[in-house]
């Protein structure tokens, strides 16, 4: 499919990233059934639009580009919070030029009546850390829409990863929730608040990571917070199990061999 990029006008000057979208959505190319997108940067090289749209949209697994719901793609030089407050997607700035540090945004995305939007601020912005948001992004919407059959299991394996004072996670969000169900009291006694949001974050930074590896050759980052390798693989695992790659790609090198 020949992709083609969109330039934003030239008068547009932080417009919010909602107003972007709805001003722009009519423009926007389709993808297939679930994606399309509108680029506001100088055209895509045929390179860039493997990178930036084809190759991480066909590593989806089938069965989690199914449950997906409608997707815009919005590629944007910069993103910006508005006032500096935190970020809330709807309320951040689309940003021509690059704001200050303080208030510069990498990714953001909020749902509206004609579906779900990603906008990424791709100036600057490495093809890695990119491909990272845009996964984000998509396992934030699978963690609300897995089965019970699947979220049990997480759940168990969870539960035993604690039980066994297994440490360490696979990114900030969940090592911190971790710390705060380690000093509650219910523990993993039962489904309590402190468990069910620890629960989630982990299966939403294990997912960015499964679909992450699948799309490209990444390296883990080693640390004093990171998740042993042999628990990792059992949490990527039991995702290749539940949401199996596209034929002709791999979760381990090892499956390419069979």
């Amino acid at each position: 499919m020949e992709l083609k990029s969109k330039m934003a006008v030239p008068d547009i000057k932080k417009l919010s990233a909602t107003e972007f979208a709805e001003r722009f959505r009519n423009e926007s190319i389709s993808l297939g059934p679930t994606f399309s997108y509108y680029c506001a940067i100088p055209p895509l090289t045929e390179m860039e639009s493997r990178e930036y749209l084809n190759e991480p949209i066909a590593a989806l697994p089938p069965s989690i580009a199914a449950a997906l719901p409608k997707i815009l793609l919005l590629l944007v030089p910069y993103l910006e919070k508005k006032n500096g407050k935190p970020t809330t997607g709807r309320t951040d700035l689309i940003a021509m030029e690059r704001p200050a540090e303080t208030k510069l945004v990498w990714a953001s995305a909020w749902d509206t009546k004609k579906g779900h939007v990603m906008a990424f601020g791709v100036k600057e912005q490495e093809m890695a850390d990119y491909h990272y948001h845009l996964f984000h992004g998509i396992a934030v919407l699978m963690s609300g829409a897995i089965s019970e059959e699947i979220l049990t299991a997480y759940a168990s394996l969870l539960r035993d990863e604690l039980n066994a004072e297994v440490h360490g996670e696979v990114d900030e969000g969940a090592w911190r929730l971790k710390q705060t169900l380690r000093r509650s009291k219910t523990g993993v006694r039962r489904e309590s608040k402190a468990f069910v949001m620890y629960a989630r974050q982990s299966f939403i930074d294990t997912l960015t990571l499964f679909l992450h590896g699948i799309c490209c050759d990444i390296d883990v980052e080693t640390g004093p917070r990171q998740l042993a390798s042999r628990h990792m693989r059992k949490r990527l695992e039991l995702l290749r199990k539940h949401f199996p790659p596209p034929k002709g790609y791999a979760v381990f090198p090892e499956d390419l061999k069979n």
